[in-house]
């Protein structure tokens, strides 16, 4: 029984991706009706983006993070170089 009822729903699936007409989205539906309205402004295919801060090369990220490492190691050891037993 489960396996005529496989071969029924892929029928079903076949049958209703042949179909002619789709109904569009929600989505889709609500962006054309907003868009009767408003209309959107044109924008060109790749906008500008607009400035872009620069930013750091990542060899110098790396370096930021290993001198950060290792000024904690030497101030952990210093600190307890320091400390009375």
């Amino acid at each position: 029984m489960a396996q005529q009822d496989d071969a029924e729903r892929e029928f079903d699936l076949k049958w209703a991706d042949r179909a002619e007409h789709k109904e569009s989205s929600a989505r889709a539906r609500m962006l054309a009706a907003r868009w009767r309205e408003n209309p959107p402004e044109p924008q060109p295919f790749r906008a500008d983006p607009g400035p872009v801060t620069p930013r750091r090369s990542s060899w110098m990220s790396t370096a930021l993070v290993f001198g950060t490492v290792a000024v904690v190691i030497v101030l952990l050891g210093w600190v307890r170089f320091r400390a009375p037993y």
